[in-house]
């Protein structure tokens, strides 16, 4: 039985799903499956941080059909893919990469989705690909990096005042040494003068010591 979550996001038979934007074709072995001739592409949340959130109550999705998505730490595509999906072909996702070997893999997802646009850059140095972006709707950030709030505050720069930003906090990669719990505290109130919080989703069983949280520019 397919359902709709949100606009763009299904479930199916308890799985979430997105409608494939490149029909025929998968980014990580994902499974697929056509109904009615709508081609879904199911949505791994141990692969994906935001399809976790989803199954585990994110309230609401601020990504939709037309959304301009500044997505930090693409990687290989798997969740940039999904945004792509529910963007549609009015939307566009800028994709942020810092790995060359990362890179590769996701221009070939990119070749396909004429919404995404791979960019080869460090999300510490917004001025590298400040020339690419146009004001954006949401920010999407997944990096590993101690300086995980500081990245998300710099390209602020780039998403409109009330727009949303979706910050997964990696309190190992922040400080291995502090209890997760911390970590978060420490991340959000640095974040407190430029967002505020609008929810926060633990990821567990799919993904351990991540906090998802939606955050919205002051």
């Amino acid at each position: 039985m397919i359902k709709m979550i949100f606009p763009g996001v299904f479930s199916i038979d308890g799985r979430v799903a997105t409608i494939n934007l490149a029909k025929g074709r998968k980014v990580y072995g994902e499974e697929t499956r056509v109904e009615d001739g709508v081609e879904y592409r199911l949505w791994n949340p141990y692969r994906s941080k935001l399809s976790a959130a989803l199954l585990n109550g994110l309230s609401a999705m601020h990504i939709k059909e037309g959304s301009k998505v500044l997505y930090l730490g693409a990687a290989t595509g798997t969740t940039s893919s999904h945004v792509s999906d529910i963007v549609g072909d009015s939307g566009i996702v800028y994709c942020i990469e810092l790995s060359e070997r990362n890179m590769r893999e996701l221009i070939n997802v990119c070749d396909a989705r004429s919404n995404m646009l791979p960019i080869l850059g460090d999300a510490r140095n917004t001025d590298g690909y400040k020339e690419y972006i146009e004001e954006c709707d949401v920010l999407y950030q997944d990096v590993s990096a101690r300086e995980q709030s500081e990245i998300l505050k710099a390209n602020s720069r780039f998403l409109k005042k009330g727009g949303f930003a979706y910050f997964i906090i990696k309190s190992q990669s922040v400080d291995v040494g502090k209890k997760p719990a911390d970590v978060f505290d420490s991340e959000l109130k640095n974040l407190s003068g430029v967002f505020d919080i609008v929810e926060k989703v633990h990821l567990e069983p799919y993904d351990e010591l991540h906090l998802f949280v939606a955050l919205k520019k002051r």
